[in-house]
């Protein structure tokens, strides 16, 4: 019998225990091949964390700190430093990661855009891509937070791609005691139109949810199907992130609940159902032990792994060696290929500026995946 279409009521019933995994995860092991055979990508990177200053207060981030706590910008030749590194490994992407408008909270933040001539943390970011584009063979791939139409069309000519978790479409989290409390950013319509606008102006985006942080069955399946609509609007969403949340020392949440891999393997295995067989649909490897058991709920990518910085985001976790990503995809029955931040279907003209796109052409072979040929072993 053929396994049935995307449900809203029958996903909530997978999350929630009522039906055996087993058929779910089989479909979507079906979905992945389906759409993309056997191959699993990644996208080999360096972490640029522009800023650890922010104006939010998530309850779960260790990323963000106040100024003379750690918190700081990458000076210019902080980031040609990271780049050139990058270079050396062959690296692609530079993850430009940063809090959002820290200007607006702190001093200290203004007075370093002042210095260097920005009028936003966003215009920094805008002349740290045109810095990496100028001084390495990395692309930028910028998750500032919150972007406005002009904002977006200040950092395309320098990004192939650019990013903004969901996280969740529910205003609930906003709510007091919950850990999007007085974040602005965080708000779910704010950050949708921040995804919307990226579709208008065609930029390849990756966006995603993270799962255990308060939200319920049905608010999990709610985003999944909201991420699902804006992709069918624009046709924009090169990847989804399904993210497990992972609780860290000296934050608020340092004692909340991980999700279990079972319950979490089912939310994998419905972004796959529910967004369809062509979608990119991504594990971070750094978050699990035995990551290979998303394979077997259809993901078809590991994100971006660095053979050099940590994860800024999860500190705590590092990355596999590449060596090791590569032996656990091909133990599984696949083979791993090495992308772009952006991914090799929007690598045409209708996506890429046209600065951009014969340098992210002359990186990539013929079916568009990364041509490392000349790579230096990761350390």
């Amino acid at each position: 019998m053929p396994f049935p279409s995307p449900d809203r009521e029958l996903a909530i019933r997978y999350l929630d225990g009522d039906l055996d995994a087993g058929p779910l995860l089989a479909e979507a092991a079906r979905m992945r091949d389906e759409g993309h055979g056997r191959i699993v990508s990644y996208s080999r990177k360096v972490f640029v964390p522009v800023t650890t200053m922010c104006r939010d207060t998530c309850t779960y981030c260790t990323f963000v700190k106040p100024p003379g706590g750690g918190g700081e910008y990458l000076t210019p030749d902080d980031v040609v430093a990271i780049v050139a590194a990058g270079d050396e490994y062959d690296c692609t992407e530079a993850l430009l990661t940063l809090g959002d408008k820290p200007e607006d909270r702190w001093p200290q933040a203004s007075e370093f855009l002042a210095r260097h001539g920005c009028a936003s943390t966003i215009e920094y970011v805008a002349m740290m891509s045109e810095l990496i584009r100028s001084e390495s063979r990395l692309f930028p791939h910028a998750n500032p937070g919150i972007l406005t139409a002009a904002d977006i069309a200040m950092l395309r000519p320098t990004n192939v791609s650019m990013g903004l978790m969901l996280e969740n479409i529910s205003d609930r989290l906003t709510e007091p005691g919950m850990p999007h409390h007085n974040c602005p950013d965080k708000v779910p319509s704010v950050r949708m139109e921040t995804i919307r606008e990226a579709g208008r102006q065609h930029v390849p985006f990756t966006t995603g949810i993270l799962v255990g942080i308060g939200e319920s069955p049905s608010e999990i399946v709610d985003s999944l199907f909201a991420i699902n609509d804006v992709a069918a609007e624009f046709g924009h969403i090169q990847e989804v992130i399904i993210q497990n949340f992972r609780a860290k020392a000296n934050t608020r949440m340092r004692f909340a609940p991980e999700p279990a891999i079972p319950f979490f393997l089912r939310v994998v295995a419905l972004a796959r159902w529910i967004l369809g067989e062509e979608a990119n649909v991504q594990v971070p490897p750094n978050l699990t032990d035995d990551f290979s058991v998303y394979l077997d709920a259809g993901i078809n990518d590991w994100g971006g792994v660095s053979p050099l910085t940590i994860d800024w985001v999860n500190p705590e976790a590092p990355w596999p060696h590449l060596d090791t990503l590569r032996a656990v995809t091909e133990e599984a029955g696949f083979e791993l290929r090495p992308r772009l931040p952006v991914y090799p279907t929007y690598l045409t003209s209708d996506w890429i500026d046209p600065a951009l796109l014969p340098s992210a052409s002359g990186r990539v072979d013929r079916d568009g995946y990364a041509d490392l040929a000349t790579a230096v072993p990761a350390p």
